[in-house]
């Protein structure tokens, strides 16, 4: 315990006793001038008990990339902050040091504390400045940060610490994030105070009711206060982005007083929020309600915690007279006037500071962000993967194809095939959401998920017609395989595979089984998975009409529910519903209403434009998934911003002019801040401080992009709409802003890998450079490698990776040529 302590002393003789860190490599080039070169005696006689070292061992005649030392110079001065000193050693031939040894004992990375070795590490899991620093902290602060697998392993840490010591409980993505260097700094000074607990598994941030899974999470447990072993501790999720300075932000806040009370004028109140940069706030109070307000002041300062500082101020006690009408003060920052508020529940307390928060964080954020960073990956989904390239993935759940077994297997079962690439990053991303669907479906579907990797088997993918990645096809009872075009997620890929159980269209054989189709008795457990069904109704010599329907069915296949009603009693059906033939009937089961749509002279691509349409929902909620289907009916936005679902009083007046016709040329929609938070950044870009939710705003991006808002003293009724909408349409409303006619570019421009790779090869002009063959050769090349199977890799891929590229990206003896010659790029 004595020496626990001395490790995590603040001072630069931390951990009691001295740390060498060294790091070899033949791979050495030109020195840094700001990392200090010494020979190997040198260095270690420079070794003390109390001072720690970081040394990157280095043969002076070799030759190579420069990128780790790079990467190292920059790690010298936050590794100094700790106490931590960085060295460049210069080994020579006849140096007998164990690190200036072979190759083979090269490209490790040595943790020492004093002369005595403590770890190892390959030095590519240091890929830059943060990973060398959070390994180095996360293997000094062993004792104090608790790495975890487990839900567990997570409740075991919880029930010892009860009424004891509080939890700094952290989810990241990968070891060596800077995420993770964040931590284990802030791990570095408040170890002492509070137990950290850290996990890179999925599973222990969902297992505590975690939604937003895609970031980095952290909660502070309370546990200490918790006495009854039976009770769970409070949880406080730190909103913020993880940075060394926002978790010393958020901590310090978890140490300041729940909530004070005041009686002096809040003008002159300040307290630890303030100079941490976050706001107060005041929920007024009087001798009469003295005690409910303080449990309610309590209820909110929970809710707020973190957020900002709650305070109960008794208006009986002050000189300073406050507004008799309001109920809250709210404070942004030192010396600012306080705003004096009259909010009528806890919900609105809670929307309005969090509403101001955003909008400072905004401004903060685009101080910081005037200039993209050149160093930074600009393809998210490939620095996703390439993060997350060590974990495992349960691919035992999918079957893996190969030449032989994949013409078996899709022949003699119904299949999903997914054709992917092992070196390319969407299909690596996507492979976590397609073993999802695999999960769900175990045990409850007949149909069998497999998967070939194009990269080894490329003439099977080019037989199957597949060009791009990652493709997703399904085979069932020998026929064409259907092509799946939806969003690569799990949700829409399980809609997809549940609507293909059923022909599309279903044939109906009886009037009494159409009416059981109509109502939804006939298929209601797919019914989740499709908004509308639609019956066509076809006289029996209608043999072209029934062509044309039966082709768009074939289209829709997947996405919705269709079938087909073409017996000689089809006029029961048409005079029930008022209908000439040939029509369908449109089912939306949600609202309990059945469309009717004649089909005269109607073509497959009318057909499928009605139903297509028809899927859209006639007042939807916008999403990040859902705005790309609705901005392509070229129509202006009229969207309802709202904190939360909307009331039933503004839905129906929506609603109404909808049924009315008055809203056809537009698309009317509402946005819920709390599902979707970029929501608060597009009302940011609209006005200059965040407005009052709900709030109603057109967008017209398609003609000038300009943006109106809905007058805020008034109430959203079909009256005031309408009025407003026709105030419009002549031209009487000004509008708030005009969004720039931009595109929307990546940040940066993408890397040339081919180039990378040429000027690499040039550096080693005795080596053969591999040659790429081009794409026009594919179909020659692969009648050849159908011949040598030899020559084709076969084992199975364990652990998800990305390969090294090739010019055409399928052939594999290219592949292998450019991996044999990789070895020293």
């Amino acid at each position: 315990m004595k020496e626990k302590k001395l490790m995590m002393s603040s001072s630069f003789n931390v951990f009691g006793v001295g740390i060498s860190f060294v790091v070899m490599c033949i791979l050495c080039n030109s020195a840094i001038d700001s990392l200090p070169e010494l020979s190997p005696q040198k260095y270690f006689s420079t070794l003390q008990p109390g001072k720690a070292s970081l040394a990157y061992f280095c043969h002076s005649d070799s030759s190579g990339t420069t990128v780790f030392l790079e990467e190292l110079n920059k790690a010298v001065k936050p590794l100094q902050d700790y106490g931590i000193s960085v060295a460049k050693v210069n080994c020579v031939k006849e140096e007998t040091s164990r690190y200036c040894g072979k190759e083979k004992d090269l490209m490790k990375a040595y943790l020492f504390r004093s002369n005595i070795l403590l770890r190892e590490f390959p030095t590519d899991a240091l890929f830059d400045v943060n990973a060398i620093v959070a390994h180095v902290l996360f293997a000094l602060l062993f004792n104090e940060v608790k790495y975890i697998t487990t839900w567990e392993d997570l409740q075991n840490i919880d029930n010892a610490l009860k009424g004891k010591a509080n939890i700094v409980f952290s989810y990241v993505r990968a070891i060596g994030t800077p995420e993770h260097r964040a931590i284990m700094e802030a791990a570095f000074v408040y170890g002492n105070t509070y137990q950290f607990v850290l996990t890179t598994e999925i599973a222990v941030l969902e297992s505590i009711g975690t939604e937003d899974i895609e970031y980095a999470h952290l909660y502070f447990f309370h546990c200490k206060a918790v006495l009854d072993l039976t009770q769970q501790c409070k949880r406080t999720l730190m909103a913020q982005s993880l940075t060394t300075l926002n978790i010393h932000q958020f901590i310090k806040t978890m140490e300041a007083p729940l909530l004070t009370e005041v009686a002096e004028d809040p003008q002159q109140v300040s307290t630890v929020h303030l100079q941490l940069g976050l706001p107060l706030v005041f929920l007024v109070s009087q001798q009469a309600t003295h005690e409910a307000d303080r449990r309610t002041a309590e209820w909110v300062a929970w809710r707020l915690l973190g957020k900002a500082g709650v305070l109960l101020l008794l208006r009986d006690s002050l000189e300073e007279s406050i507004p008799q009408h309001a109920n809250v003060a709210f404070k942004r920052e030192e010396g600012r006037r306080v705003e004096y508020l009259v909010l009528h529940d806890i919900d609105s307390v809670i929307s309005h500071v969090e509403n101001n928060m955003h909008v400072e964080q905004i401004q903060h954020e685009d101080d910081d962000l005037e200039e993209p960073d050149m160093d930074m990956q600009d393809d998210e989904v490939e620095e996703t993967v390439y993060r997350d390239r060590k974990r495992q993935l349960p691919l035992e759940l999918i079957v893996e194809l190969t030449e032989e077994t994949f013409n078996t297997t899709v022949m003699t079962s119904d299949s999903i095939v997914l054709f992917y690439a092992g070196w390319q990053a969407v299909s690596m991303a996507f492979m976590q959401s397609y073993i999802d669907v695999a999960i769900k479906l175990k045990g409850m579907s007949s149909m069998l998920l497999t998967r070939i990797n194009c990269a080894d088997w490329s003439y099977v993918c080019i037989k199957q017609n597949v060009t791009e990645f990652p493709v997703i096809k399904m085979y069932k009872d020998g026929k064409n395989p259907v092509y799946y075009a939806g969003m690569l997620g799990t949700k829409d890929l399980l809609k997809f595979i549940y609507l293909n159980r059923i022909s599309c269209p279903v044939i109906i054989p009886s009037v009494q089984e159409a009416e059981e189709y109509l109502s939804g008795e006939l298929y209601k457990d797919l019914l989740s998975y499709s908004s509308v069904s639609v019956l066509g109704l076809f006289s029996p010599t209608m043999t072209t009409e029934k062509e044309y329907f039966t082709e768009a069915g074939s289209y829709l296949k997947g996405c919705v529910i269709i079938a087909i009603y073409s017996e000689e009693d089809v006029l029961i059906l048409s005079n029930r519903y008022a209908v000439s033939l040939p029509a369908l009937l449109l089912v939306r089961h949600k609202e309990g209403k059945i469309e009717a749509v004649p089909l005269a002279n109607t073509h497959t691509q009318d057909i499928v434009q009605i139903i297509t349409d028809a899927s859209l929902e006639t007042f939807p909620e916008i999403t990040v998934e859902t705005l790309p289907t609705y901005l392509r009916l070229q129509k202006p936005l009229l969207i309802l911003f709202s904190d939360g679902s909307i009331s039933i009083q503004y839905r129906k007046a929506v609603l109404m002019l909808i049924k009315e016709k008055h809203l056809d040329s537009f698309t009317p929609c509402w946005l819920n801040l709390q599902n979707t938070p970029v929501g608060k950044e597009i009302l940011q870009s609209y006005f200059d401080v965040l407005p009052p939710l709900p709030l109603l705003v057109l967008v017209d991006l398609h003609s000038g992009g300009h943006v109106f808002a809905f007058p805020a003293d008034q109430a959203v009724t079909e009256q005031n709409l309408l009025l407003w909408l026709k105030k419009l349409e002549a031209g009487l409303e000004s509008h708030i802003t005009i969004l720039p006619a931009e595109e929307w570019k990546p940040p940066l421009p993408a890397y040339d890998f081919l180039g990378m790779m040429e000027a690499a090869a040039s550096q080693h002009p005795t080596r053969k450079a591999p040659e790429c063959t081009k794409e026009v050769d594919v179909q020659e090349n692969s009648k050849g490698q159908k011949e040598d199977k030899s020559a084709i890799r076969k084992e199975p891929t364990e652990t998800l990776r990305i390969k090294h590229w090739n010019k055409s990206g399928w052939l594999k003896e290219a592949e292998k040529s450019f991996l044999h010659d990789n070895k020293e790029l």
